[in-house]
């Protein structure tokens, strides 16, 4: 079964979702900023989520990190519970 691992922050708006990600562009720590923006209960552990399988999160949020590049920064990706900047920290393709 493939998995996966990622982290994720998640905010209510598009808009903040894109200061975040030109943060991290510009050096910002990603798991400071979810500690300090995600509404995720992952934030206390800087976004993570740990290791899934497909088909264990939102269809949106599958889909991004089952085919996003590993280490590169994807969003914002809308899904019932807000808009997420997404990070897939690992992937066994």
């Amino acid at each position: 079964m493939q998995q996966a691992s990622a982290s994720h922050i998640l905010v209510n708006t598009e808009a903040q979702a894109l200061e975040l990600k030109t943060a991290i562009e510009n050096g910002a720590d990603f798991a400071q900023l979810a500690r300090e923006n995600s509404s995720c209960p992952s934030s206390q552990q800087g976004g993570a989520l740990g290791t899934f399988g497909r088909g264990q999160m939102v269809p949106e949020f599958d889909q991004v990190v089952f085919s996003a590049p590993v280490g590169e920064v994807q969003g914002p990706v809308k899904t019932q519970f807000g808009y997420h900047l997404v990070l897939v920290t690992g992937r066994n393709d």
